[in-house]
C-alpha cells in the first residue's frame, strides 16, 4: 500500500486490466461497504482481478471483487468475500454510463481501490476489451522502450 502524494493511499490496483483492456475513460466512485469490510480493506485483503461493474435499476454494482473475511471477527458477523456491492455515482455520471455501455458494448472494470479522506473509492475504467494482436503490439513497444533505455543507460558509462 503506497501514499500518494495527493493523499491517496492505494490498496488495490488492478495491473492486468491495463494489458486486457483498453481504457477510454475513467469514474471515481463511492464503495457502500459493511463494517467488517472497511477493515479488511484498510488491511489490504481485497482483489480487484476478476471484479466488474453492472448496471441495474440505475445502480451501478460492483460484482465479484473479493474482499477476504475480517479475521478477528466471529463468522456470525462477517461479511461474504464476494458479494455484489452498490457503488456511490452521481445520477448524471449513470445516465451517462448507461449509453456507453448498452450502446456502444463497453465494459467497466475497476482499475483501483484507495482511500482518499478516510473514505474507499473505486476508480472505475470505460473499457473496450483488446484484440490478441493489440496486446502482441503493446509488450512489443514495452520491450523496444526498455531496451532503448538499456542502451541509453550503457551508452552513458
Amino acid at each position: 500500500m503506497a501514499q500518494s502524494s495527493d493523499g491517496y493511499k492505494v490498496i488495490a490496483d488492478n495491473r492486468k486490466a491495463r494489458f486486457e483492456y483498453e481504457i477510454l475513460e475513467t469514474f471515481e466512485a463511492g464503495v457502500e461497504l459493511k463494517g467488517t469490510e472497511v477493515k479488511s480493506i484498510r488491511a489490504g485483503r481485497v482483489n480487484l482481478g476478476d471484479g466488474f461493474a453492472n448496471l441495474r435499476n440505475g445502480e451501478v454494482i460492483l460484482m465479484n471483487v473479493h474482499v477476504s473475511p475480517h479475521n478477528t471477527t466471529s463468522n456470525y458477523f462477517n461479511h461474504d468475500p464476494r458479494r455484489p456491492r452498490r457503488l456511490l455515482m452521481h445520477r448524471s455520471e449513470i445516465r451517462r454510463l448507461v449509453g456507453k455501455v448498452e450502446q456502444q458494448g463497453l465494459t467497466l472494470i475497476p482499475l483501483k481501490l484507495y482511500l482518499k479522506r478516510g473514505w474507499v473509492k473505486v476508480l472505475l475504467g470505460l473499457a473496450r476489451g483488446k484484440r490478441l494482436h493489440d496486446k502482441r503490439e503493446d509488450l512489443k513497444r514495452k520491450q523496444d522502450k526498455r531496451d532503448m533505455a538499456r542502451a541509453l543507460k550503457r551508452g552513458g558509462e
